[in-house]
């Protein structure tokens, strides 16, 4: 048999490393980065009302201070590649976790506004890391037959985190006795909310110094026996370690260092195929997702319902995501990605449409009638259901898969760098556009879920079953 039927000379298609609980270690402990970004992006919503109460802010500025991490994020973003490519994946994640560490120290402990932005900036700088160096070095360390399951881990951590934040928060308000700003040892409940990611933090870093780096880059830097010394662990004994090495620092060789300046084209300012990359990265954040994790607390009580209870609500509908995030991954390989994608869309507009309906009821005694309140409550967790089971894990898998080999790297960066923006411009504007019209809001979201049905149809190719290579 040629080894063209086998696939590489190494054998590594077929690698099957000795200890798979080592790799999947490994795994879970690079994973943590993505926890952290969950946990660290949806925390914030327990601290939304108090914060403006001791700071007596209104709410545009109260959208700034929440939305200014993502500034952060994207810089992290933008920056992480080189960082991980200079210095190498487990030093970035350190740098991450420390960061994420001075951050959660920061904001529990601010002297005022203004110093609370900052350190909200230095924890997007660390999920904007995180998010880069997560499923980069996830994919570098793990054997190909496991890819794709490995791979998964990130986005399953970023449910978690969002998950385990909001349970936090809810803990933390029973012991203040319902009160976000009730005294718990000398400090108000918010700041403990968002001092606690300290713990996961620290974790995060003490286990990066519990795996190793990453072959590619060790490679890369000519330290080949130690690159080959890993591949063993991770891909087994029976790959030829030296033909492995030779086809990866051959695939480096072959590597086209995408720019920005082959994503132009002739008559719209970018490829057609970037644009496209681009739209689904907006629709993805248009409709309001990020609503329901920065501000579904504050949106609860706005209707009438207690704090102890809204942040109860909160965190069922982070178990809410997981689900759907775990149905995503079991059905996209199956049904393909325009199926989830029109299935999902579908979904989330009739389920805005009902929110925007609850939401047009007048308060009775600061609380929606019976039936808008119930309606409201299952519209929400149907809405995150439907969109963790298709946009929330088809777009990342879209991006990583649409793009020609020779402009992927730079197309995803400018497609991650939409996604950033329109999350900014969904979570800066929302306070005020509830101030105005919380009903006429949701509209607006649900138009944004319409619109994505024909734009999926008419624009996105089913990507399900295709070697990179035909891609473009």
């Amino acid at each position: 048999m040629t080894s063209t039927s086998q696939g590489p000379a190494s054998g590594a298609r077929a690698a099957h490393p000795d200890h798979l609980g080592h790799v999947i270690f490994i795994t879970a402990a690079a994973a943590m980065g993505g926890f952290l970004f969950g946990y660290d992006s949806s925390v914030i919503n327990g601290a939304v009302e108090a914060i403006r109460s001791r700071y007596d802010i209104g709410s545009g500025t109260l959208a700034q201070v929440i939305a200014i991490a993502l500034i952060g994020c994207a810089i992290g973003a933008a920056t992480a590649g080189r960082i991980a490519d200079r210095i190498g994946r487990i030093r970035c994640m350190q740098i991450a976790s420390v960061l994420f560490t001075i951050s959660a120290v920061g904001s529990a402990l601010p002297f005022a506004l203004w110093d609370l932005a900052m350190w909200r900036i230095i924890g997007g700088f660390a999920i904007g890391m995180a998010s880069v160096i997560g499923p980069a070095y996830i994919a570098e360390v793990s054997p190909p037959a496991y890819r794709g399951r490995l791979g998964s881990f990130q986005q399953a951590a970023i449910v978690v985190g969002i998950a385990i934040s909001q349970l936090v928060n809810y803990g933390i308000l029973q012991l203040a006795d319902g009160d976000q700003r009730g005294k718990i040892g000398g400090l108000e409940a918010w700041q403990w909310m968002l001092g606690v990611m300290v713990v996961p933090a620290v974790l995060y870093g003490l286990l990066s110094f519990a795996i190793p780096e990453s072959p590619r880059f060790l490679i890369s830097v000519g330290k080949k026996d130690r690159a080959r010394k890993i591949l063993e662990e991770v891909e087994g004994k029976n790959v030829d370690l030296d033909a492995r090495v030779t086809e990866i620092e051959t695939a480096m060789h072959r590597e086209h260092k995408s720019r920005f300046t082959d994503l132009l084209g002739s008559r719209f300012g970018f490829l057609p195929i970037v644009w496209v990359g681009i739209g689904l990265s907006v629709f993805q954040q248009l409709v309001g997702i990020n609503v329901a994790f920065y501000y579904s607390a504050t949106l609860w009580q706005s209707v009438g319902i207690d704090p102890t209870a809204s942040f109860f609500w909160s965190f069922t509908t982070s178990i809410i995501n997981i689900i759907g995030t775990v149905i995503a991954m079991v059905l996209v390989d199956r049904v393909g990605r325009k199926p989830l994608a029109l299935a999902g869309s579908t979904g989330m507009a009739v389920a805005l449409a009902f929110e925007a309906w609850a939401f047009s009821a007048d308060l009775v005694d600061g609380k929606l009638p019976s039936t808008q309140g119930v309606v409201a409550l299952v519209a929400a967790h149907v809405f995150v259901l439907f969109f963790a089971l298709s946009w929330g894990v088809v777009v990342w898998v879209f991006l990583g898969e649409m793009f020609p080999n020779r402009i992927r790297a730079a197309a995803l960066g400018v497609a991650a760098s939409a996604q950033w923006i329109a999350n900014w411009a969904i979570t800066a504007s929302f306070p005020s556009l509830s101030d105005w019209n919380l009903s006429g809001t949701y509209i607006i979201y649900a138009c944004f879920a319409t619109l994505s049905i024909p734009f999926v149809l008419k624009f996105v190719k089913e990507t399900k079953g295709k070697a990179l290579e035909e891609m473009g």
